[in-house]
């Protein structure tokens, strides 16, 4: 059986998804720490780091002390983490329920401090664990929700896992197309962000998407490639989870002594971390490889390791496998009686996840998404075009309102130069009349005058007249003397 790589959101910073800083470093840190919030931050990141290297118990031990160390300080950001860290931690330990349990603590934190990002983290953990459980509608709606978020913040980093996960939704529906071309989308972008880690699991779907289209080439060369990448980085989850899924294309091959090196390696690493996903599968993997080479004691053997453990962790993926391959044992054993009964607990386990309305559903949810995501742009294009017509309105009002300010210094200015007018008119008429009565006081003056004139030049006709003049007397008086 195959295993579809997820991406749960595990740490509390990106740095940490590209490198992995020395677990003693934080071990030391922890030793002068005091019981402040620095010590949470320190505890959580503990436990980040024993996840990366598959120490998942370890890891659930810091986890546990952030926990409480954070809510006896009330520090609610810490206490969001930590319940995220054991929701993973439980999650890669196979404890669904305890996983789901925290990771819905860890949501409803974030939701009241506002953390808008933990939100999306916290729906895409939830529906790993929906996906896990077979409940893919439910899975798919909360994928979507975080990357409605993931897309308005802009978090490129998480946009690429998400399509990832969705990628593993379609695939589980057998939805070749649409998981590849998810699977696609997330490995671009990964590349694009150079995220050795996200490259290495888009691989990895991509390789057992063509296992599945019975492309062995293809699927073989993009799973080495993957492989080649975890051991580099030493992901032990990725080491384990790939030899397990290129031993299923050995097994579909034929090529058995392959197939069983796989299986065992990766059953081997996935006892040593306690992860019992990886462990029913492994089981229910060599369970069908011995019943295709009729090794009834050995396939009895881990078939019954597989369907319990199965049971236990509640994965119906695993389940449906286990009861298939269990009837196919029945069949070779001759028992027809239980081979009928366990095809049919096969068959209703594999329509119970791939049923016609359970894929209906996954389509609502992915059309309900593209509508909302075509709902947002259509908004933001309209806000875009309201604001321009706003600014518009704006400058047509501040024109209106320098027209009308304009107009209403002119009135002003209008008026001022009426009763201007008004007072020079009033003022002119004034002068006017004066100019009047002065015109008529200087003729009036003037007739006067020339009657006074007139006046004494008839007195002085009057009196030369009758004064005699000086040459008459200068002229008497000569004669006068000449006659002495």
């Amino acid at each position: 059986m195959k295993k579809c790589l997820l991406l749960p959101f595990l740490f509390i910073s990106s740095f940490l998804l590209a490198q992995n800083p020395k677990i003693d470093s934080l071990l030391n840190l922890l030793k002068t720490d005091k019981q402040d919030t620095n010590k949470v931050i320190h505890l959580n990141k503990l436990c980040n780091e024993f996840s990366f290297v598959g120490e998942f118990n370890k890891g659930l031990n810091y986890g546990k002390q952030a926990l409480a160390l954070a809510q006896n300080s009330a520090y609610k950001k810490g206490m969001a983490t930590a319940y995220n860290n054991l929701g993973n931690m439980y999650c890669m330990l196979g404890n669904y329920p305890l996983a789901l349990q925290n990771y819905s603590a860890s949501l409803k934190i974030r939701q009241q401090i506002k953390d808008k990002h933990g939100v999306a983290d916290s729906y895409s953990n939830m529906a790993n664990i929906d996906l896990y459980l077979g409940n893919y509608p439910t899975a798919l709606k909360s994928y979507f929700a975080a990357l409605k978020i993931y897309e308005e913040t802009n978090d490129k980093q998480s946009v690429s896992d998400t399509y990832n996960n969705i990628g593993c939704v379609y695939e589980k529906q057998n939805n070749f197309s649409e998981a590849l071309k998810n699977y696609l989308a997330a490995l671009k972008m990964q590349q694009a962000n150079n995220n050795i880690k996200g490259i290495a699991i888009a691989k990895s779907n991509i390789g057992n998407l063509y296992l599945d289209k019975n492309n062995y080439d293809l699927a073989l060369q993009n799973l080495c490639a993957a492989l080649k990448i975890y051991e580099e980085i030493g992901d032990k989850r990725g080491i384990s989870i790939t030899h397990s899924n290129i031993g299923n294309i050995y097994l579909t091959q034929g090529n058995y002594t392959e197939a069983l090196k796989n299986f065992l390696t990766a059953l081997k690493m996935h006892q040593e971390t306690g992860d019992k996903k990886g462990e029913a599968i492994c089981f229910e993997s060599l369970g069908q490889l011995y019943n295709r080479q009729h090794k009834i004691k050995e396939a009895t053997l881990y078939l019954n390791k597989a369907l319990p453990l199965a049971q236990e962790i509640g994965d119906k993926d695993v389940i449906k496998n286990t009861y298939s391959d269990l009837a196919v044992l029945d069949s070779i054993t001759g028992n027809f009686k239980a081979a009928f009964a366990h095809y049919k607990l096969f068959i209703a386990y594999r329509d119970s996840l791939n049923n016609e309305e359970t894929k209906k559903q996954s389509l609502q949810t992915s059309m309900q998404y593209e509508f909302d995501k075509k709902e947002i742009a259509t908004k933001a294009a309209q806000d875009k075009l309201d604001a321009i017509n706003a600014e518009e309105k704006q400058k047509q009002r501040i024109i209106i309102y320098a027209v009308a300010g304009l107009l209403l210094l002119v009135a002003v200015f209008a008026v001022f130069m009426y009763n201007r007018f008004r007072i020079t008119h009033q003022q002119k008429q004034i002068i006017e009349e004066q100019k009047v009565l002065v015109d008529k006081a200087y003729e009036s003056l003037h007739e006067k005058n020339k009657e006074v004139m007139d006046s004494i030049r008839y007195a002085k006709r009057i009196q030369t007249a009758l004064i005699t003049s000086e040459k008459y007397i200068a002229a008497s008086l000569n004669k006068l003397m000449k006659s002495k």
